[in-house]
């Protein structure tokens, strides 16, 4: 298993945010998490990266226990695209890259000739290398997010986690990130992303987690997830889950915006 979460239990102090959550995500799974604001998606998220240590319960990564490992060890089993990144100094993209080469070196060592080739190999794999020497603040927002996607594959971790990793692309770059997202499972990392988006969910993941009210509402295959009884119910929306295209695609219709 990628990642085990076992009886995990979180409160910012006397104020639970999650309770006894229970999943396990198999390797090479790409998992969508889905569920409105403030029900605990990102400190589940902060959690199992460890950000979050006073928690009850257990979360194994890789079959390790993320709460014993130390800063270098947890960033070679997971890596971490937060929602918002905003850069500050005017580095390359290969730069920027291979800021996440280093858990193997030392205080103060610079990377070698071999993460140099990780960091454009990663770029490579998500299709951007030709932005290599491109400064990256002057790169478009869906370039960006691919860049980190690279940054986030040189690290060399099995599991990727991805907060909300579409949620300012324009509908474009959004198509190839998630396209980009996806073949990566294929091709055997375990990845775990949010999003506000249930079409986005059934398209792309093979399992879709719903956090509702700080536990586990649901997860399994998509087919059987997104309902439109669930939607209507975590959204406070009366919604039609629609299904095209011989059922490889469903969307979500608000049926009083229809009524009008």
């Amino acid at each position: 298993m990628s990642i085990e979460v076992k009886g995990l239990s979180f409160s910012y102090g006397k104020r639970e945010v999650l309770h006894d959550i229970n999943l396990e995500i198999p390797d090479g799974t790409l998992v969508n998490v889905l569920g409105p604001n403030g029900v605990g998606k990102s400190t589940l998220f902060r959690c199992i990266l460890g950000l979050n240590t006073h928690y009850q319960g257990h979360v194994i990564v890789n079959g390790k226990d993320m709460r014993t490992l130390s800063i270098k060890q947890r960033a070679r089993e997971i890596s971490y695209i937060p929602q918002s990144h905003a850069p500050v100094y005017d580095y390359e993209v290969l730069d920027v890259v291979l800021m996440s080469t280093g858990s193997d070196l030392g205080m103060l060592r610079s990377p070698g000739p071999r993460h140099v080739e990780c960091a454009y190999a990663a770029l490579e794999r998500v299709g951007v290398a030709h932005l290599a020497h491109r400064t990256y603040t002057q790169i478009s927002g869906g370039e960006q997010q691919l860049v980190l996607i690279a940054r986030a594959i040189a690290q060399n971790a099995r599991t990727i986690i991805m907060d909300e990793p579409t949620s300012a692309l324009d509908y474009g770059n959004t198509v190839r990130v998630l396209s980009c997202v996806r073949q990566l499972a294929r091709e055997g990392l375990s990845i775990v992303q949010s999003t506000h988006q249930p079409d986005q969910a059934f398209l792309y993941s093979d399992k879709t987690l719903v956090i509702y009210g700080g536990t586990v509402l649901a997860f399994g295959d998509p087919k059987d997830v997104i309902t439109r009884e669930l939607v209507s119910s975590i959204y406070g929306v009366d919604v039609e889950v629609n299904s095209l295209y011989g059922d490889k695609v469903r969307v979500c219709v608000p049926v009083k915006e229809i009524a009008r």
